[in-house]
């Protein structure tokens, strides 16, 4: 089968081709088809299909182009780009069987670094197959090109966090581990692994390189439990691995103390936390552990005896001082009771620190008032300063507060969100924000809380969806539906939270359908046609953004939008007459009754005038709009 399918996607590489790698791919049909995910690859495997998702519109519009314009679309550049992502992604297919299979107790030593360095070349190889795509060719709409950048950015993030090597000395060894028969036996999907040449080493390509991707196997996995090596597994294998680690190792190269990484991440810790069984993890992680019902110490698998998180501050201060020596990146802006400022040099913090885990403390008192009184000081302290919002993270706070927006207490619940909003203003705090697993309540609070928790839960959503991947996990919560019902009836200043938190969700093509669903719409056209005007900049921005979407398209249409747009154009301020054009441009693309329709209405005048006065981009949409209108005519 894998035989068959690397044959044809050298023959017909076609977008149908390749949207059905993409689906295949999406829809689970990977690692053995068992609906679940290796814990010790899982991050790295779900940020690979959820990348992969988002080139799903982009091949989309290619075959509707193809369709129309076979010509082109046939043409030797178009061949070349299809070809090389069709490698790229049955590439990622069968890395994402190879890992999903992956055990660690069966399997050798080298194993996992060799699935590291393949999440590598996957991610290299997908960035530089979207680069070689002719978008002017295509025809690709100026949204979707706008949502194959976000990819693109997100793609280079990622093969920068696996590591530094030189890609293109490797590019050629790609396919020859991942194009051969998989066969879901654990050691037969490893064998693929050892395709690559055992002369990779330091002679060839500098042992610093090296060095980078083999470390990162501690920094990437995620497993909840800790597994140990088989003894069982081939020597031969154990031995080809422990060699080849040896010799790529940089002498001076510092390796992590195993006590400095946590059990659950396999990461270096910041803030180390003991538990009843006396073992120590990354903070964030236990209590996501405990939060979600798990009452065992992960590593040794006794029950705790309580709950009780203990800072580790002695091994928190080895870690420091471990990272002070080897000139290494603080865990975070924290030393020994010192606060790294943007200069270089250290503010004493330990007084500040003192006060703010007391503080800490008291959002679990019993005490309601003890509670109230702690969690209004932190909210006051949040919004102050970068270095507050350091501390107050660093003393874990995030997952305590995270556990108060459930409360039943307005004045909590409502100190609680706002906190948390404050927080994510530093971009460290929005992953731990993510990890304490935040989202569900954030969106209870959305919609259930009081008017100031929900605006202030619509704008923590906004800040954490500024990170590229929280725009999916918030998109698939429940969140836009929320949102969409602040937008209509929400105060002014909710209005405005729902409006920024949309527009930014809705730069991701999946959640534009969501939007739909949620009625947004119709709620955008009311705000057009507001008298008052107050939100017309924010309606036709948001409408820009959906246009693309074949069903936010379909809506609009439906909801008779074209002749408000049109108004717009003779009327409304420049920036408004700007994204009208561009929202009946939007439209009217390959759509001859959107484009009759505006042509009836009269469009033609308004849009000559922008050709002449309007932004530059205002411009460019009104002479292609009447570039659509003169070929109709000529029909």
């Amino acid at each position: 089968m894998a035989g068959g399918l690397a044959s044809h996607q050298a023959g017909d590489a076609s977008p149908a081709f390749l949207l059905r790698l993409v689906h295949d791919i999406i829809s689970g049909n990977v690692g053995g088809g068992n609906g679940h995910l290796n814990v010790v690859f899982k991050k790295d495997c779900t940020d690979l299909v959820r990348r992969i998702a988002l080139f799903t519109h982009l091949l989309e519009e290619i075959s509707d182009f193809g369709q129309s314009d076979h010509d082109d679309a046939s043409s030797s550049s178009a061949s070349s780009w299809s070809a090389d992502l069709a490698v790229a992604l049955q590439a990622a297919k069968r890395l994402l069987s190879v890992a999903s299979a992956y055990h660690s107790n069966n399997s050798p030593d080298g194993a996992a670094k060799r699935i590291t360095f393949q999440f590598q070349c996957v991610t290299w190889k997908l960035e530089k197959a979207l680069e070689k795509i002719p978008y002017d060719q295509l025809q690709i709409s100026e949204e979707v090109q706008e949502q194959v950048s976000l990819v693109k950015a997100q793609l280079k993030r990622a093969t920068e966090r696996y590591g530094s090597l030189n890609l293109r000395k490797f590019s050629n060894a790609l396919p020859q581990p991942l194009e051969k028969e998989y066969d879901r036996t654990n050691h037969e999907s490893l064998a693929m692994l050892d395709g690559i040449p055992e002369n990779w080493g330091p002679q060839r390509h500098g042992a610093d390189q090296v060095t980078k991707i083999l470390e990162r196997v501690k920094s990437s996995s995620t497993s909840s439990e800790v597994c140990l090596s088989n003894e069982n597994d081939s020597k031969g294998q154990e031995n080809v691995a422990i060699k080849g680690t040896e010799e790529l190792k940089k002498p001076d190269a510092p390796v992590i103390p195993d006590d400095f990484l946590c059990p659950i991440s396999l990461e270096l810790m910041r803030d180390p936390v003991i538990v009843a069984t006396g073992q120590t993890y990354e903070r964030s992680y236990i209590q996501r552990w405990i939060d979600c019902g798990n009452i065992t110490c992960p590593k040794t698998q006794q029950k705790l005896e309580n709950l009780t998180l203990t800072p580790n501050y002695v091994l928190r201060s080895l870690i420091n001082q471990w990272c002070a020596k080897h000139n290494i990146e603080q865990p975070c802006g924290l030393a020994n009771g010192r606060l790294k400022k943007s200069d270089g040099s250290f503010r004493d913090v330990s007084g500040d620190m003192a006060a703010i885990q007391a503080l800490v403390c008291k959002l679990s008192s019993r005490c309601l008032e003890e509670r109230r009184a702690a969690v209004a000081e932190i909210r006051s302290l949040s919004k102050r300063s970068t270095d507050n919002r350091i501390l107050i993270a660093d003393a874990g706070a995030i997952p305590v507060l995270v556990n108060l927006l459930t409360t039943d207490d307005v004045s909590l619940q409502e100190h609680a969100v706002t906190s948390v909003l404050n927080l994510s203003i530093f971009e460290n705090n929005k992953s731990l924000i993510m990890l304490a697993g935040a989202i569900p309540s954030i969106v209870q609070v959305l919609r259930a809380g009081s008017m100031e928790a929900r605006e202030n839960a619509a704008a923590t959503l906004f800040s954490l969806s500024l990170a590229d991947e929280n725009k999916i996990i918030i998109g698939a919560s429940g969140a836009i539906p929320a949102l969409v019902d602040l937008l209509q009836h929400g105060s002014a200043r909710g209005k405005k939270d729902a409006a920024t938190a949309l527009f930014n969700l809705c730069i991701y093509q999946g959640n534009k359908g969501r939007a739909v669903r949620a009625g947004i719409v119709t709620a955008l056209l009311k705000m057009l046609t507001d008298s008052r005007n107050c939100m017309v900049d924010e309606a036709l921005t948001i409408l820009s953004v959906l246009a693309s979407n074949h069903d936010a398209k379909a809506a609009i249409v439906k909801a008779s939008t074209i002749p408000v747009l049109i108004d717009l154009l003779r009327t409304g301020l420049p920036r408004n007459k700007e994204n009208a054009a561009a929202i009946l441009l939007s439209l009217c693309k390959r759509d001859s009754e959107n484009l009759a329709c505006i042509s009836r209405l009269g469009a033609a005048i308004p849009l000559t005038e922008l050709t002449k006065s309007g932004t530059e981009r205002a411009k460019r949409k009104a002479t292609s709009l009447l570039e659509h209108l003169h070929k109709l005519q000529q029909l």
